[in-house]
């Protein structure tokens, strides 16, 4: 062998006068293996210098030190909106704790969940997490029959059964509206996320919940939806003012609706905080560059992307329990309000 190749699972074996998978089960500690065979099997990796790697490893546990993050948006989508590069960020980062590599795939037709379906029945990737759900898709209930491993970013209802790591969702939006009702304000809209989505039924009930919680009514004329991108919040803000012109705040479900609702405001000549004052969620890095800066609820994206990649390491690994978590939230007062 020369200097500058590494030793394989096959030169150990070789060398140690035993097969690949000995080697294997002495390198992922199995008992299947008897003391002369290890002994032999150690003598030859301390004599090698040999460093066990993914592929060694895999003969004897079947994993494949690889996890798929599952995200069913579009490329436009992805690249736009700063809650999936702040999630991506923590994943991987937690990931290349555990040297697990991360495949990420994009479902957005039949055939891109036909091609998700066979990675999964073929086992290519030991577990899954599975990032913007609604009510009513089928694909964590598929993963869950076939077996695999899955944590979500969020959750599709209140009586999630599979492991999750949210935000609290309600709780931030109920401190984003105290705020605004607190500094006078009672005209308080809202723009919602998708009422489909565990998220936005969330953010949508805190908003209610702080009405009630001041003893204020909450007016459903001033409730418009949105699905989290800008071009919705330019156009949820103008139906409300259409239909309520004296509103002086509003609670928008996410930053990029925050942003198209503050860029719609300034064309209807409406000042903002005088105006009209205008909170988002999330904390992205939008919010400190918007005129005026972005009162906002901050989420920790990145750290909700580490934990949730975490949860399933410790699963495909160590055969840990499902997991539940609720990460706070925390409001950012900035000029926007």
């Amino acid at each position: 062998m020369t200097a500058n190749r590494r030793p394989t699972i096959k030169t150990v074996a070789a060398r140690a006068g035993v097969g690949r998978t000995t080697v294997s089960r002495v390198v992922n500690g199995s008992d299947l293996v008897s003391d002369e065979a290890r002994a032999r099997v150690l003598a030859a990796i301390k004599e090698l210098n040999y460093v066990p790697n993914s592929v060694a490893r895999g003969l004897v546990t079947n994993r494949t030190n690889a996890v798929a993050l599952v995200i069913p948006e579009s490329e436009s989508r992805l690249g736009s909106e700063p809650f999936f590069a702040a999630l991506i960020r923590g994943v991987s980062g937690a990931l290349a704790e555990s040297r697990t590599q991360l495949q990420l795939m994009l479902v957005r037709d039949q055939a891109e969940r036909d091609q998700l379906t066979e990675s999964v029945a073929t086992r290519r990737v030991d577990g899954v997490l599975l990032v913007s759900v609604h009510s009513e898709d089928r694909l964590p209930g598929m993963l869950e029959a076939m077996g695999l491993p899955t944590v979500l970013a969020g959750r599709r209802h209140a009586g999630e059964q599979l492991s999750y790591v949210d935000s609290d969702n309600a709780g931030g939006a109920t401190e984003a509206v105290r705020h605004l009702l607190g500094s006078g304000r009672r005209r308080v809209a809202t723009i919602t996320g998708p009422q489909d989505m565990d998220v936005g039924r969330s953010r949508l009930a805190g908003w209610r919940a702080a009405h009630e919680e001041a003893g204020i009514p909450a007016d459903e004329l001033l409730v418009e939806a949105g699905d989290f991108t800008e071009e919705s919040g330019s156009r949820a803000i103008r139906s409300l003012l259409e239909r309520a012109p004296d509103l002086d705040a509003v609670f928008a479900a996410s930053d990029l609706m925050a942003l198209g609702a503050l860029a719609e405001l300034r064309r209807q000549r409406r000042q903002v905080p005088g105006d009209v004052a205008v909170v988002g969620f999330e904390d992205s890095v939008l919010a400190r560059h918007t005129n005026p800066p972005l009162t906002t609820v901050r989420q920790p994206v990145e750290e909700l992307g580490r934990t949730m990649a975490r949860i399933l390491t410790d699963i495909t690994l160590h055969g840990a329990p499902r997991r539940q978590l609720t990460l706070p939230t925390e409001l950012v007062v900035r000029d926007s309000s």
